[in-house]
């Protein structure tokens, strides 16, 4: 089976060599030069590849040519926009993307989204697939309207996977906060997922060839984020964040267990 990947950085080049150990032909994307020897090497069809707002690289033809499956792993790369500039910023790219994929041989489009779809509240509740897409972001709004994009696109079948915070032996939000003080909501649940569950999920996927779906991927322990990142900061010998005590709490619990019972996936990282 033949796969196109967009967006081989941290979690996509991963992906790609182990699809490629279990027998997946990929093709995948890059937007640095540099990078497309190490693809190779790892024996992946590199492309260099770059969508904008207005205009997507020639080499999209070939990048998308005799693949089954695109897995669209981009992130909206908003938060150095300003708000005001950023309205449809990310929107515009897939709607460059779309036609491409109509006149591909694509058939399935797996899109990697975030539990940013969710809006945080101050009566801190459980989501499912079935809650509301509320997002209080910029970054959020833009991803529910490329879901629905896709989604209602009848050309192809798409699955979504919105997963939470990305964690793995190299990234831990920890060395952003270590030290840092008046950090807001120390009682809210985090949401994380390690990369290793990252790559499972999608597997599954395709494995099981589950379409037209919508997943929380997010691993199932929860504790608060104030109890998370001090217990980190003692592990990595860093100075613990001191968070606010005093502000109304906000936050969400995602649950995944639609994943669970569905692909019937089992997490191999809860301690992380």
């Amino acid at each position: 089976m033949k796969v196109s990947i967009l967006g081989c950085g941290w979690l996509g080049f991963p992906l790609a060599k182990k699809l490629i150990e279990i027998g997946f032909e990929v093709k995948g994307s890059t937007t640095s030069e540099k990078k497309l020897a190490l693809l190779k090497s790892n024996n992946i069809d590199p492309f260099l590849l770059e969508l904008s707002e207005t205009k997507i690289s020639d080499s999209v033809t070939e990048f998308l040519y005799n693949s089954e499956i695109l897995i669209i792993n981009i992130p909206p790369g908003l938060r150095k926009i300003k708000e005001t500039t950023a309205e449809k910023t990310f929107v515009a790219k897939i709607e460059n993307l779309i036609p491409f994929i109509e006149k591909s041989t694509l058939k399935k489009v797996i899109f990697i989204s975030s539990t940013s779809v969710y809006a945080d509240t101050t009566a801190i509740s459980i989501v499912t697939e079935e809650s509301v897409l509320q997002p209080d972001t910029e970054s959020g709004k833009q991803l529910v309207k490329v879901e629905n994009l896709l989604r209602n696109n009848f050309n192809f079948q798409t699955t979504i996977i919105r997963f939470g915070g990305l964690i793995g032996e190299d990234r831990n939000p920890i060395h952003m906060l270590a030290g840092k003080t008046n950090i807001p909501n120390p009682d809210a649940p985090i949401n994380l997922i390690h990369q290793q569950d990252c790559i499972g999920i999608i597997y599954e996927i395709l494995k099981q060839n589950c379409w037209n779906e919508a997943f929380n991927a997010v691993a199932p322990n929860h504790p608060t984020r104030k109890n998370y990142y001090s217990e980190k900061a003692k592990q990595f010998h860093l100075t613990a964040p001191l968070f606010n005590e005093n502000e109304t709490n906000f936050g969400k619990m995602v649950s995944s267990e639609k994943l669970e019972s569905i692909l019937s996936y089992k997490f191999m990282k809860l301690d992380f």
